[in-house]
């Protein structure tokens, strides 16, 4: 497709959301209508016997049972996004003899990614890596005492892949952005503005080291046009079924084929 062609493919869809006015969006539309105007980044091509790790915190977490590490594993991979993405991974890809884990762990920062990194990243060697980090490197300066800022979370994000980068040259990376759904009564009923600047970070980063990025926060903006933030995320943070559904389908527009 060229390059005219597919600007014209991107106007003629915004045209018809604009159109559609008030009508209902499943989360597939919305997922497009979120990521339409978005940069094209190039997707991850899975291969045969890739390894594919998902890491971050509560929420790629999800309750999974953590002493359950084998790969493919349901309860291993907890009940959220990571979840969904996988299960429609190993339904689609079942030729490629796919392991996928999940070792999100709920309250991480990222130096807490760090401290555990040796033992739930490199010893599983993945192909393709997903991080979701940065609503705890923000949220516990205000309700926990951390002194981070958002230097550290900088700082420590681009070490972190260094790091990893170091010993896996060819992996390949998917990062999300941190978000906040505002608006919902609880400890995220206010969001301060100063959090931007994480998903900023999170962008420039994922350029940097050239990742896939994937705008939660726009996609979460989007769904509330649909549906009130309550319906997607119980606390402004952690998805409902719904809201781990349109995660979900926004990861998996990250993957080619």
């Amino acid at each position: 497709m060229t390059e005219q062609n597919d600007t014209s493919g991107r106007r003629s869809f915004l045209k018809k959301i604009s159109l559609a006015g008030a009508m209902t969006l499943g989360i597939p539309e919305i997922v497009s209508a979120a990521l339409i105007t978005e940069k094209k980044a190039d997707k991850v091509s899975l291969r045969a016997n890739d390894i594919i790790l998902f890491q971050g915190d509560s929420i790629t977490d999800a309750k999974r049972k953590r002493t359950d590490l084998i790969f493919n594993s349901a309860q291993g991979m907890g009940s959220g996004y990571a979840f969904l993405a996988a299960s429609e991974l190993l339904s689609k890809h079942f030729n490629k003899d796919l392991k996928i884990y999940n070792r999100g762990v709920g309250g991480d920062k990222v130096y807490q990614l760090a401290d555990r990194w040796e033992e739930d990243c490199m010893k599983l060697k993945p192909t393709v890596l997903s991080i979701h980090i940065g609503v705890n490197d923000h949220w516990h300066v205000k309700s926990k005492g951390y002194t981070g800022t958002i230097k550290t979370y900088r700082d420590d994000f681009k070490n972190l892949l260094d790091r990893t980068k170091q010993k896996n040259p060819d992996v390949r990376l998917i990062i999300g952005e941190p978000f906040g759904v505002a608006g919902i009564k609880g400890n995220y009923e206010v969001w301060d503005p100063a959090f931007k600047e994480f998903r900023v970070a999170a962008k420039e980063i994922a350029d940097q080291y050239s990742a896939f990025f994937i705008p939660y926060q726009k996609v979460y903006d989007m769904a509330q046009k649909q549906a009130p933030g309550i319906y997607w995320t119980w606390d402004g943070v952690h998805p409902t079924m719904a809201g781990a559904q349109l995660m979900a389908q926004a990861w998996l527009t990250s993957i080619k084929g």
